[in-house]
């Protein structure tokens, strides 16, 4: 794995402390480096890898928050605050409606918790700092040019999803401060965009409102206290204004019912999709994880109709354990 403490941003695309009225090193200090051990065999191990380095922002004493890709199936996890001291952690949660994770350090961190604002009063156009760990060298002075819908092809939908520019290179669970020095998303991935009639590399940042409704569920019960959604294992992207299976988890629900990646998607649910988000809140709607979802599909020109029955995407993943 390389080394991710061998760059730097240039000294004019770091925040400098005197630009802002909140203690920016403390804030940066909140950002720690994660690492993760996955099982070769580990579901998620193929398209994910089984070493994963990102981010990860303490928000309250003995718990960090993070993007849950790095920690989806971990039996490993290591914290290193800015200051050097490195413990070993424990996979709480991943909440897949979201994104989020969350670790529990087993041991003192001694930073300072960053607290939460509101994405909700993040505005287009707002300066903000996207950190990772490392200090000023690794955060990066950034705006938000969008706040949208994102669909993502693994069956993922955000109603609002936050968008800053530049794009910070080691994006996984960065920390998205607002001018007041608080917390208001958590880094998630690497878009291209257009911007004023220009591409631009970006961020896609999970906002941090939609924490608060789950926290306590995600801490007691490791996931959120509701029926699970329905899963397919199905990568679907769109392809010249058609909807396209462009992946499929080997083993999963569609791969079993037979679809085939570059089958094209005409109905599921007996409704026509009109886009990525709208097939997967399709499917969401018709009930919970093992409900059966019919499609119909178009294959080398020949109409077909499948059924596939869901599955609850956690019953695939191994589970955390405490040695």
């Amino acid at each position: 794995m390389a080394d991710l403490e061998e760059w730097a941003f240039p000294e004019e695309m770091q925040p400098q402390g005197g630009e802002y009225r909140f203690d920016l090193e403390a804030a940066l200090d909140s950002v720690v480096l994660l690492r993760a051990e996955i099982p070769e065999d580990a579901f998620t191990a193929q398209i994910l890898g089984t070493e994963r380095a990102g981010n990860g922002v303490v928000i309250r004493e003995g718990l960090v928050l993070t993007i849950g890709y790095l920690i989806t199936e971990a039996t490993a996890i290591w914290l290193t605050t800015n200051g050097g001291t490195a413990v070993a952690g424990f996979p709480l949660a991943y909440d897949q409606a979201s994104g989020f994770g969350l670790v529990q350090p087993l041991g003192r961190l001694e930073v300072t918790p960053l607290a939460p604002g509101s994405s909700a009063s993040c505005k287009v156009g707002d300066e903000v700092v996207v950190a990772g760990h490392g200090g000023a060298a690794h955060a990066l002075k950034a705006r938000v040019f969008a706040k949208r819908e994102f669909a993502g092809y693994w069956e993922y939908v955000l109603e609002e999803a936050l968008f800053t520019a530049p794009a910070h290179p080691n994006w996984g669970g960065t920390a998205l401060i607002d001018r007041g020095g608080r917390l208001v998303g958590i880094g998630s991935l690497l878009v291209q965009e257009e911007l004023r009639g220009k591409q631009v590399q970006g961020n896609m940042i999970v906002p941090i409102d939609l924490l608060a409704p789950i926290l306590d569920d995600l801490l007691t019960l490791g996931r959120v206290n509701r029926p699970p959604r329905p899963w397919l294992g199905m990568y679907a992207t769109e392809v010249e204004g058609q909807l396209v299976v462009a992946g499929l988890a080997q083993g999963g629900p569609a791969d079993r019912a037979g679809l085939q990646v570059g089958d094209m998607l005409l109905e599921v649910g007996g409704g026509r999709p009109t886009g990525l988000a709208d097939l997967f809140r399709s499917v969401w709607k018709l009930g919970a994880a093992g409900v059966e979802v019919p499609f119909s599909v178009r294959r080398e020109g020949d109409a077909l109709r499948l059924t596939v029955r869901s599955a609850d995407r956690n019953d695939f993943l191994k589970k955390p354990h405490l040695h």
